[in-house]
């Protein structure tokens, strides 16, 4: 599909234009998909005999993740199986007909669910008020429901980096916590375990990989209910962060990956009581305080990303 796809999104390009672009694409494709394979690597996301089901939403994200896994399936040194699910909620406007014509012309291994969430939604929510809450338990609940009727083993959620970033800040700045969402976990019934294999993927790269690839989005607000105002902000806040400090989100990204308990303030993680001077040097003692050397955040970029970012206008969101 990737190559139709290069073929007639470049048809009327000049031919060194059009190669240009070809690299492009190719560089994006194999990035993400190496993201991937990593991330499912580091995680144990999948094993052999699996049978994963994708939650597709309609949305870049999840197209992406359906797109990458059924690439990695033929490549990976494993067996696993894939299906693909939609939940058909009766939002008011629903394509009903679109990942159904899509799934089949793919050739991919699908059921849609039908359950009137919406209503409930509607019923139990204030007008005006963010829907998104309840109407995402609610379909947690089938999804549940769904892959244990179908036997899944794995439950794939097409979340990446930058979700996982802003829900450590949406946490911190509002919750109280230092969490995020996890690439991979148990689910809160216990049955099921959930795995986000784009947890190493940049949005912006999804995002022009679903354009490149045309895919047949659905947009997310049929529902009609008001955005998530804070997660909003932390987006906009993350994007002026990338595009004035380049190199910032991927540190952000990596202190999740590398915590330190010691240097924190968790009682149950580390035993500051029992804390004591001994004599012996200490790798992880005030050393953390001292100042490190700056690096040139450009080494993140390619050429291609670093003329974006110069051509990009910079806004500044405040928090509130």
């Amino acid at each position: 599909m990737s190559q139709v796809v290069q073929t007639h999104a470049t048809a009327n390009a000049p031919t060194g234009e059009t190669s240009r672009r070809s690299y492009s694409f190719n560089k994006l494709e194999k990035r993400i998909r190496r993201a991937a394979g990593k991330a499912i690597d580091d995680f144990g996301m999948i094993t052999d005999g699996d049978r994963v089901m994708v939650c597709l939403s309609g949305g870049k994200d999840s197209y992406t993740l359906l797109t990458t896994l059924r690439y990695l399936q033929k490549v990976a040194p494993i067996q696993f199986d894939i299906i693909a699910v939609n939940l058909d909620q009766k939002q008011p406007g629903f394509p009903e007909h679109i990942l159904p014509a899509y799934l089949q012309q793919e050739g991919v291994d699908f059921r849609i669910i039908e359950e009137d969430t919406y209503a409930i939604v509607k019923e139990k929510i204030p007008a005006g008020k963010t829907t998104c809450s309840l109407c995402s338990r609610l379909r947690r609940g089938i999804l549940y429901r769904t892959a244990k009727e179908l036997g899944a083993t794995k439950i794939a959620l097409g979340h990446h980096r930058d979700d996982i970033i802003e829900t450590l800040m949406l946490n911190m700045f509002y919750g109280g916590a230092l969490k995020s969402m996890p690439p991979k976990l148990v689910s809160d019934n216990g049955e099921h375990v959930v795995i986000r294999p784009l947890a190493y993927v940049r949005e912006k790269d999804i995002a022009k990989y679903a354009a490149q690839m045309e895919y047949p989005i659905i947009p997310c607000n049929l529902c009609g209910s008001q955005e998530n105002l804070q997660r909003k902000v932390i987006k906009d806040l993350l994007k002026t962060w990338d595009r004035q400090y380049p190199g910032r989100i991927e540190s952000m990204f990596k202190a999740i990956t590398n915590v330190v308990p010691s240097h924190l303030a968790d009682t149950s993680l580390f035993a500051f009581k029992d804390l004591v001077a001994d004599g012996q040097a200490n790798a992880l003692g005030d050393t953390a305080f001292d100042q490190a050397p700056v690096g040139d955040p450009s080494v993140f970029l390619d050429d291609e990303e670093r003329q974006e970012q110069a051509a990009q206008p910079i806004q500044i969101t405040a928090l509130s």
